[in-house]
């Protein structure tokens, strides 16, 4: 898969049934259990909440996924490849129905505060300008004030609540203008 590296981090292309980036993504997934109370939710809204943040599989058309060398220094160099390191951070890009939506933005807990959110968010972006994008949605929640920061800070607008998402009183929404 494509790749480009920037001051010792890897930038690689992978499906998203990547094990790495899955790994990932369980992990935002637990996060936001604490954060949202999931586990009080009412039947209702956790059937609600299940049908909105469904994702098919079909429609993720692009996933970044960060890598950064081993803090042991591990290894000698030999056998080394592209695709080793510590996975750190994951975005996608999913077509929803026409319109190129950010999903599942993740940086590891433990590499936050070092701008990998930052060059996350620029690669993602690229590959959406690559297939033609001139805007970029994204739905977010009001228990995420880091990410809400983040994508402001990045030229992201908020805008009305989307499908699916109208019944997630939490969300927040955003777009992106891409140059």
């Amino acid at each position: 898969m494509p790749s480009s590296a920037s001051s010792s981090v890897t930038v690689l292309d992978v499906p998203w049934s990547d094990p790495r980036a899955s790994a990932l993504r369980d992990s935002l997934d637990a996060e936001m259990s604490i954060r949202y109370g999931i586990g009080e939710r009412s039947p209702e809204m956790a059937a609600i909440a299940e049908k909105a943040f469904f994702i098919d599989p079909a429609t993720m058309i692009e996933t970044v996924l960060l890598l950064v060398p081993a803090e042991d220094g591990a290894g000698d160099g030999a056998g080394d490849s592209v695709d080793d390191g510590v996975p750190v951070a994951t975005a996608s890009l999913r077509d929803l129905n026409g319109v190129l939506e950010v999903k599942r933005v993740i940086v590891a807990a433990e590499h936050r505060g070092r701008g990998l959110s930052r060059m996350l968010m620029a690669a993602i972006e690229e590959r959406a300008r690559r297939r033609g994008a001139g805007r970029l949605i994204l739905q977010t929640g009001d228990q995420q004030p880091e990410a809400v920061a983040l994508y402001e800070s990045l030229g992201y607008v908020p805008i009305p609540v989307y499908e699916p998402y109208t019944l997630i009183t939490r969300s927040l929404c955003f777009e992106k203008s891409l140059p």
